[in-house]
């Protein structure tokens, strides 16, 4: 059984999967570079969750600030194929561990850490 409280982690898709995981949800819109699908344990792969190809490349740009893509990112986000696919992530977190995997260096600054502020105020 999954941790008494549910928790939303982030960890990079690189690290060895652990037991207090939980359900593992990539949030990338690519297959990590190098990684075996065999050994990664992904149980999710929701791409309607990942920023667009547009976004990513304004993001990574020379114009590209972490604040203002936090805001376009949760626009995105409203789309009802992504606000689907992030109810279904809200329900697993409702009831167990969720860990959102991605290969981004510093995940700190990335999507995942808008995902992981989503899914963590519905868990309050």
């Amino acid at each position: 059984m999954a941790a008494s409280t549910p928790a939303v982690r982030v960890r990079r898709v690189y690290e060895d999967p652990s037991p207090d995981d939980g359900v593992r949800v990539l949030v990338d819109r690519l297959w990590p570079r190098g990684l075996k699908k065999t050994d990664a344990h992904i149980d999710e792969w929701p791409k309607a969750l990942t920023p667009s190809a547009e976004l990513r490349r304004w993001y990574h740009g020379p114009e590209g600030e972490y604040e203002e893509f936090c805001r376009r990112y949760e626009a995105e986000l409203d789309a009802p194929e992504a606000a689907a696919a992030l109810d279904r992530l809200r329900e697993l977190a409702s009831r167990q561990t969720v860990t959102l995997l991605t290969a981004t260096k510093d995940p700190s600054e990335s999507h995942t850490s808008v995902l992981r502020r989503e899914l963590e105020a519905t868990l309050t």
